[in-house]
């Protein structure tokens, strides 16, 4: 593998985020989701308002996957109303490059940096075949869990848990 750095994500990071979302969504979701509900996804989600909001109000942690200095994946966590437990809020790496281990070394830096938690949460689309990357790596499913996210549309996910 070329030179991978995880670093810490910050405000100037809007921008790469944004852009990063844009070209990886459309792959990962377009068997998924409809062309309108993905375009109102990456609006609602991935707006510099609405990642803006996550980074200082909601006080997500975004981390950068970087290969050579590019910018080729990211991930965000932050604690939840659980003691000592954190929710996985984003894991992607760029469609083009994966398979190589990034999106396993991003989630074991979010790990890393959670410790000493007590459990990892996640949402996860229910027709996602990212379902059976998190289950390699120790999730289980809990429950389903349908999300109203505005304009008629709903995230229908499956809510997992990983233990530590």
């Amino acid at each position: 593998m070329d030179e991978l750095e995880i670093r810490d994500g910050e405000i100037d990071d809007i921008p790469v985020i944004g852009y990063l979302a844009q070209i990886i969504w459309p792959v990962a979701y377009k068997d998924i989701l409809t062309k309108d509900q993905l375009a109102y996804m990456l609006n609602y989600i991935y707006s510099p308002k609405a990642l803006n909001h996550q980074i200082t109000e909601l006080k997500h942690k975004f981390l950068i996957a970087e290969l050579d200095e590019e910018p080729v994946g990211f991930a965000s966590y932050s604690l939840v109303d659980e003691p000592d437990t954190y929710k996985l809020h984003k894991l992607y790496v760029r469609t083009d490059i994966q398979g190589k281990g990034l999106g396993k070394a991003l989630l074991e830096e979010v790990i890393s940096r959670i410790q000493p938690a007590k459990a990892l949460l996640l949402n996860v689309n229910r027709k996602n075949k990212a379902k059976t990357f998190y289950e390699k790596y120790g999730f289980k499913v809990l429950k389903e869990e349908d999300v109203d996210i505005g304009n008629g549309y709903f995230m229908v996910d499956y809510v997992m848990r990983k233990e530590f």
